[in-house]
């Protein structure tokens, strides 16, 4: 196993420098799901929610919030990402909306944090949305799927990933 780069020789937390890596195209793709009574995702599906398009709000806060990670998450580096793109899937046989971001950006870091980001975000902003109708959801399942780019190369679920052992 390798070491945790976000600390020093001396265990102190630090920023990585990435000055010395090529600029490469970077990918990352990031999923999660949100979970709700039947009734609630009949609102969210119908489009008929006193708030309006829940899924639709739900997608500009994902593209927002992955513009946001390094504010968010302390030793992250502000990148810039050249395509956000969130795609929202009804699953009515749990009663879920399942969530998927594609982040992209031409850099010397990679944009997982800025994916998974954007699908938490996306994910709060339907139980923020829906939370009057449904205290009772859960945000399960967030998770890299695959990113690609950079030193490290391309990896996907399943390679060396502990949570699929």
């Amino acid at each position: 196993m390798s070491k945790l780069t976000h600390f020093d020789r001396n265990g102190q937390a630090h920023m990585v420098d990435v000055g010395g890596k090529a600029e490469t195209h970077r990918v990352a793709v990031a999923e999660g799901r949100i979970r709700m009574r039947p009734q609630t995702l009949d609102l969210v599906r119908q489009g008929s929610h006193a708030k309006g398009d829940v899924l639709g709000v739900a997608r500009v806060a994902g593209i927002m919030g992955a513009k946001r990670t390094a504010e968010l998450v302390p030793l992250c580096h502000p990148l810039p990402l050249t395509h956000v793109e969130l795609d929202f899937r009804i699953d009515a046989d749990d009663a879920s909306v399942r969530c998927r971001c594609r982040a992209e950006t031409h850099g010397r870091t990679g944009v997982e944090m800025e994916a998974l980001t954007a699908v938490q975000v996306a994910l709060l902003t339907v139980y923020d949305m829906c939370k009057a109708v449904d205290r009772g959801m859960t945000i399960d399942g967030v998770r890299l799927v695959r990113k690609s780019g950079g030193k490290s190369g391309d990896w996907s679920v399943g390679e060396s990933s502990p949570a699929e052992s």
